[in-house]
């Protein structure tokens, strides 16, 4: 999902971090592709996706496309694996493309099954039993991991969370909130009386966010009232809870510490199973 000059954008590649400098990315397409190429992968985005998949099928065996439930695929799919959020249940029903995505998937992942609720789980296999009972359907859980975690016990922290998700995707807490909660926080400071600039305007159009931090960045003064609102927070510790660590983009004048997390399947068959007898039968 490239912003800025579109007809700069038209086939985007991106195999290293530098790559992400050279496009000048927002921090929500970072989050998006970082991960991605931390673990090897090339990643192509743009505009065009006829002429972004005749060039990546010069160079793959397999293309995965990754819509993030903002899009129904743009091509015609092999195999369709949806994850679903037992954090929204509901959402899967009466959100577009979101139920057009339930009802074509052939996998079905619940994620976050550690820190849901036991009722919200069992509502959303109703929804997906009732809605594609066909699906196979995959568990697991997203535990959060923090590197020397020690420090936030007893802490007053500021949280930045994912910008889109607690934006246009409606959620009130992340991945820093869950760690915040886990380790043992003192405190989570509300930075809204720090917002300023472009970072004030998100809180007026989503008051819903609270007292953390989306991580918002669509442009170089986005970015930097966001280092502001940082920085003049009073706070013993900030916790990233974002995809991307942004101590690398930004000049933080506190300490901090990175929550990460990892997808955990915890029922048979698992979607590495599913994927090697799907390749299989294609060879």
């Amino acid at each position: 999902m490239p912003y800025g000059d579109l007809s700069k954008q038209i086939v985007q590649r991106f195999s290293t971090k530098e790559d992400l400098d050279r496009h000048n990315c927002t921090i929500e397409e970072r989050e998006e592709y970082e991960p991605h190429i931390s673990s090897g992968f090339v990643i192509y985005a743009g505009v065009d996706y006829e002429k972004i998949l005749a060039q990546a099928e010069k160079e793959a065996d397999i293309i995965l496309w990754d819509g993030g439930n903002n899009d129904t695929s743009f091509y015609e799919s092999n195999l369709k694996i949806v994850v679903v959020d037992p954090h929204r249940v509901g959402n899967e029903l009466t959100y577009h493309p979101g139920e057009t995505n339930l009802r074509n998937a052939d996998v079905f992942v619940i994620n976050k099954i550690d820190t849901a609720k036991k009722e919200d789980v069992a509502q959303l296999r109703k929804n997906l039993s009732a809605t594609n009972p066909k699906a196979i359907v995959i568990d697991a859980a997203s535990p959060v991991t923090v590197e020397n975690s020690a420090q936030i016990k007893g802490k007053r922290v500021l949280v930045i969370e994912d910008g889109p998700t607690l934006t246009h995707g409606g959620m009130t807490y992340g991945a820093g909130t869950v760690a915040a909660k886990k380790f043992g926080a003192a405190e989570i400071i509300d930075p809204r009386p720090f917002v300023t600039g472009k970072i004030a305007e998100t809180f007026e159009i989503y008051p819903k966010i609270g007292k953390l931090l989306p991580a918002m960045g669509y442009g170089d003064e986005q970015i930097k009232d966001l280092e502001t609102v940082i920085n003049n927070t009073n706070c013993d510790l900030v916790i990233i809870g974002t995809p991307i660590n942004l101590g690398a983009l930004l000049k933080i004048d506190k300490p901090s510490v990175r929550v990460t997390y990892e997808l955990e399947e915890t029922s048979s068959p698992n979607l590495n199973d599913l994927i090697k007898k799907f390749l299989k039968e294609r060879q």
